[in-house]
């Protein structure tokens, strides 16, 4: 199996807290969601929030950006790469439907049941990164893709100890449907990013590429408020509905840095070890659902989340790495990108 190589796992000085931060966002995001709920429903425009996190998305990556540079080089960079700000619209379409389902399927599903759920990505963002970095994973590495995604079946096991040899119950209805659909734009929009962040865009400051994905995904979702209803009519309640709620703020400021620390976990490693990522915030969200909602921990969930823990240390030992050259990594101010190869060389 090999011994535990960190180096392996987190190649960059700032891989380690990328992955931490990355994970921290995702468990929040959960649990603040679902905290924003009376009874199962929002009493806010979900969509109308998604739109204003990808603004603020947006307005934070300009300032960064504008850290080192000006506003006019900004519009020089995206007229120079203008075919790379049409090529993001894809991941953003893919995006906004998942971040819309997300506030649908958290409304249906627990925490912990619905980042299980999500697991089962893992084995088509697999298929579709071999696809499109020609890169195979291994036989260990397809094991612990495997035993993730049996992990995620055991959660939804009966338990029911008066019917013990009950067919498990896995939910079957629309909202499976929408978890299928969310975890397809998961897996596309994840890799088909990470190929932009590496490839079409290797040489484009990162907070560009940002902007670019920032632009698409805000004119997606004028689209989707747009097709959804009135547009005129759903920015005239957005301010009681949506500013005057602490809880809502919260989760436009929690999703805005989740869409920055992805980009920079996008371009430091891979989407394989960005799945494992989710796959660890289970159990820290198993936890606080429990603590702060009353959420029951069962013995199935239990067991789930061991053989999922097992196949993310099963990984470990087998990480993908990323393969070529002119992948980058972020220096210590996090302003610049400096190449991999010439990192080595330097060291």
């Amino acid at each position: 199996m090999g011994t535990l190589n960190w180096n392996e796992l987190f190649p960059g000085r700032w891989s380690a807290v990328i992955f931490i931060s990355y994970m921290a966002l995702f468990v929040n995001q959960g649990i603040i969601v679902t905290w924003s709920q009376n009874d199962k429903k929002y009493e806010y425009n979900t969509i109308t929030v998604v739109l204003m996190t990808e603004v603020l998305k947006l307005i934070v990556s300009i300032i960064f950006y504008c850290r080192e540079n000006t506003i006019l080089q900004l519009f020089k960079e995206i007229q120079k790469y203008k075919d790379v700000l049409i090529l993001y619209m894809v991941p953003a379409f893919l995006y906004c439907l998942y971040n819309n389902l997300a506030f649908i399927n958290l409304a249906a599903f627990d925490p912990t049941t619905y980042y299980l759920l999500l697991q089962l990505r893992v084995v088509m963002t697999g298929i579709v990164f071999q696809v499109i970095f020609k890169k195979y994973l291994s036989t260990m590495q397809w094991i612990s893709l495997l035993l993730l995604t049996l992990g995620c079946m055991i959660k939804h096991l009966n338990v029911n100890i008066k019917e013990p040899f009950s067919l498990p119950n896995f939910y079957l209805g629309i909202n499976t449907f929408y978890i299928f659909i969310q975890t397809m734009c998961s897996c596309l929009a994840g890799v088909y990013n990470e190929y932009l962040l590496k490839r079409q865009g290797a040489d484009i400051n990162i907070f560009v590429q940002n902007v670019f994905m920032y632009i698409d995904s805000i004119l997606c979702n004028i689209v989707v408020l747009a097709a959804h209803g009135s547009l005129l009519q759903t920015f005239d309640s957005a301010g009681p509905s949506i500013f005057l709620q602490p809880k809502v703020i919260l989760i436009i400021i929690n999703n805005t840095a989740i869409g920055i620390i992805t980009s920079f976990f996008l371009k430091n490693l891979n989407s394989i070890l960005k799945n494992f990522a989710s796959a660890l915030e289970l159990i820290f969200t198993a936890i606080l659902s429990w603590i702060l909602f009353g959420i029951p921990i069962y013995i199935n969930t239990v067991l789930a989340i061991a053989i999922v823990s097992y196949s993310v240390l099963l990984y470990s030992r087998n990480p993908v790495q990323n393969a070529h050259p002119e992948v980058r990594e972020i220096n210590t101010d996090m302003k610049e990108s400096v190449p991999l190869s010439k990192k080595i060389q330097t060291v």
